[in-house]
C-alpha cells in the first residue's frame, strides 16, 4: 500500500472537485475498492450486502456509493486493476495475510465477547478482494458504462504510465508510491466526503532539488511494497544521504549497507511492466435501471442501502446531458 513517510516530502495542496471538473482520472482499482470495501463492512450491518448464500458482496455498496462523486463533477474514471503480483511483492503480500490472521483471530474473540464495536473494526481490517468481488465489480462497472483497463502487474504503476501518455489528467490513489512510479498529479481521498489533495511530482522534486530518480532512491531507503527499507533511515535522512552521495548506490556504499534487490525494486518503479495497448470512451451512457437490478436482485444488496447512490447518478446524468439511459 506504499510508505506513508513519503508524505513528509510530497508536495501537496487541496483541490476542489470543480477544479478539476471534466478531466479524466486513472484509478488505482484495488486501492479505491480496498477503502470503500473496509468502510462499508466496518459501518454496515453485514446481512445488508450477504447473499442468502453467505457470499459478501459490499464493493457492490461501495461502488454504487462512490461514483456518484466522480459523476456528479463530470470527471471520468478510468478504473486500473492489477495483473499478475510482481515476484518482489511476496513478502509484503504474506506480510498482509499474516496481519488478516490476527485480526481474524481477535475478532473471533471481539465476538465471543460482545464487543461489536471492536468486531465491526477487526471485520473491516479481514477484508480481502475475493474472486467474486473482483468480478461483480468489473460486471457493475460494464453496465454503469465506466471504463476499466487490466494492468500487466501494478495498477498504479500502470495508471501512472497513462499519465504520463497523457491518456489522462490525474492518478486516482491513497498511495505515495505513485510519486516513485512517475505520476505527475495524484488525487488522493477521493473515497473521502471532502476535498482531495492533489500531489504534484515536478514539484516535490522542485522543491527538494532532486531527480525522479533520486526521489525512488529515497524511497527505496524508506521501504516500499517491495522492500522494507533500511533501518534507522527516514525519509529526511534519506533525502539528504541521496542529495549528499548522489544515488542509492552511493549511499549504499558510504554507509556500508545493503538492500537486497535494489537494482531490481529501482526498475519496478522506473521501467515497470505496463501497457500500451488500450482504448477507453470518456463519453459514458450508463444504464442505470440494469446496474440496479444487478445489484439488488442479482445480488441481493439492500435496496434501501443503495437507493441514494443510484439517485444521485441518476441524477448526474441528467445534469450533465448524459440522460440518454431514460
Amino acid at each position: 500500500m506504499g510508505n506513508a513517510d513519503l508524505r513528509e516530502l510530497a508536495a501537496l495542496s487541496t483541490v476542489s472537485l470543480d477544479d478539476v471538473r471534466g478531466s479524466v482520472v486513472a484509478v488505482d482499482a484495488h486501492n479505491w475498492l480496498y477503502r470503500y470495501l473496509t468502510t462499508t463492512v466496518r459501518w454496515t450491518r453485514d446481512e445488508v450486502y450477504t447473499t442468502a448464500d453467505g457470499e459478501e458482496v459490499a464493493n457492490l455498496v461501495g461502488l454504487v456509493q462512490g461514483l456518484p462523486r466522480f459523476f456528479e463533477h463530470d470527471i471520468t474514471p478510468v478504473f486500473v486493476f492489477d495483473g499478475g503480483v510482481t515476484e518482489l511483492k511476496d513478502d509484503e503480500i504474506e506480510s498482509r495475510r499474516e496481519q488478516k490472521r490476527k485480526a481474524k483471530e481477535k475478532l473471533e474473540e471481539a465476538l465471543e465477547r460482545g464487543d461489536k464495536i471492536e468486531a465491526a473494526r477487526l471485520e473491516s481490517q479481514t477484508q480481502r478482494l475475493t474472486t467474486v468481488i473482483q468480478e461483480t465489480s468489473r460486471e457493475l462497472l460494464d453496465l454503469l458504462d465506466v471504463p476499466y483497463i487490466e494492468a500487466p502487474a501494478e495498477g498504479e504503476a500502470q495508471a501512472a504510465y497513462m499519465a504520463r501518455r497523457g491518456d489522462a489528467d490525474y492518478v486516482g490513489s491513497e498511495d505515495y508510491d505513485t510519486l516513485l512510479f512517475g505520476a505527475p498529479l495524484t488525487l488522493r481521498g477521493l473515497t473521502s466526503k471532502g476535498d482531495p489533495e492533489l500531489m504534484d511530482l515536478d514539484a516535490t522534486l522542485e522543491a527538494h532539488g532532486i531527480t525522479w530518480e533520486q526521489l525512488v532512491d529515497v524511497g527505496i531507503l524508506c521501504g516500499t511494497d517491495f522492500n522494507p527499507g533500511v533501518k534507522g533511515i527516514g525519509p529526511k535522512t534519506a533525502l539528504s544521504a541521496v542529495k549528499e552521495h548522489g544515488d542509492l548506490w552511493g549511499v549504499l556504499d558510504a554507509r556500508g549497507l545493503h538492500v537486497e534487490f535494489a537494482d531490481r525494486i529501482r526498475d519496478l518503479f522506473l521501467d515497470p511492466p505496463v501497457t500500451d495497448e488500450y482504448e477507453y470512451d470518456a463519453d459514458i451512457d450508463p444504464d442505470v435501471a440494469a446496474a440496479r437490478e444487478y445489484v439488488v436482485d442479482a445480488w441481493e444488496v439492500d435496496p434501501d442501502e443503495v437507493a441514494r447512490g443510484f439517485e444521485r447518478i441518476e441524477e448526474s446524468l441528467v445534469q450533465t446531458g448524459l440522460d440518454r439511459w431514460t
